[in-house]
């Protein structure tokens, strides 16, 4: 326990040491962060299986028994400056049924309350018929406490009898600084310490088995990290975007369960 809280304070201390300002998006890592993307959607429309769960012999079994399955995908090459987080999870909400499971996720003004504490608030800015419009205020906690007011652009359709999927594109990432104090101000997009820059998310919705299968793709960009730090520093960093991914497959599960 010890060990773990030098390390903690040791990581702390190097995190802090970082300027708010340095490293900025830039535009190269844009780029290849949205070229990525499009890579991305572009296999997802070729796959093979409409959940991926069915593409692993004895997974789709796992995850209907329980598990809340979570998988990095490693990018093999990483944008200059920057690290994209790639993970696929997956979980079965046993009894329920489409419409409801929809209704739950469109219910983005009540996400404060299902899928806190990472979600601190949460409103609906537009909506148009499968077409949303979101903005998200989140808590990320690792070591450091980041706050983030984010806008999403999030579209479903159906995808065949009993599926439908959506993808949610985020719009505007942005750090606050003294949040909930009269000092608190949004810093630019692309700018702050980078904890994260870019977060997007595919779902993918099946009504079978006596439930429904749920899964999520969650890729997700952060700054780099510095020169010396990479041990030390890496593992936090890469370990938010998973237990975010995790988080919500639970809170969803349980949110449609109880």
């Amino acid at each position: 326990m010890k060990g773990f809280m030098r390390l903690s304070l040791l990581s702390l201390g190097l995190l802090l040491a970082v300027p708010a300002g340095a490293g900025g998006l830039g535009s190269q890592t844009e780029r290849s962060y949205q070229t990525y993307l499009s890579n991305f959607e572009s296999s997802f429309e070729k796959r093979k299986t409409f959940l991926f769960i069915d593409a692993e012999e004895g997974l789709r079994d796992r995850v209907r028994k329980g598990e809340i399955f979570v998988e990095e995908q490693r990018p093999s090459n990483e944008p200059p400056n920057a690290l994209i987080h790639h993970y696929e999870g997956a979980v079965f909400i046993p009894r329920a049924k489409l419409d409801r499971v929809l209704a739950f996720l469109q219910d983005y003004g009540n996400h404060k309350k299902y899928y806190a504490p990472e979600v601190i608030d949460s409103a609906i800015l537009e909506h148009d018929g499968n077409h949303f419009r979101v903005r998200m205020r989140l808590l990320k906690k690792k070591v450091l406490t980041v706050v983030l007011e984010t806008e999403h652009d999030v579209r479903y359709k159906p995808a065949g009898e009993k599926r439908w999927e959506s993808s949610s594109r985020s719009t505007k990432v942005s750090e606050v600084e003294h949040p909930g104090t009269a000092k608190e101000r949004q810093l630019p997009p692309g700018s702050g310490h980078g904890f994260v820059w870019h977060m997007d998310s595919y779902w993918r919705i099946e009504e079978a088995d006596g439930g429904i299968f749920l899964e999520c793709t969650s890729i997700s960009l952060s700054r780099d990290i510095p020169l010396g730090m990479t041990r030390l520093l890496r593992p936090i960093i890469e370990e938010l975007p998973e237990q975010s991914l995790r988080l919500v497959l639970r809170n969803t599960r349980k949110g449609l369960t109880d």
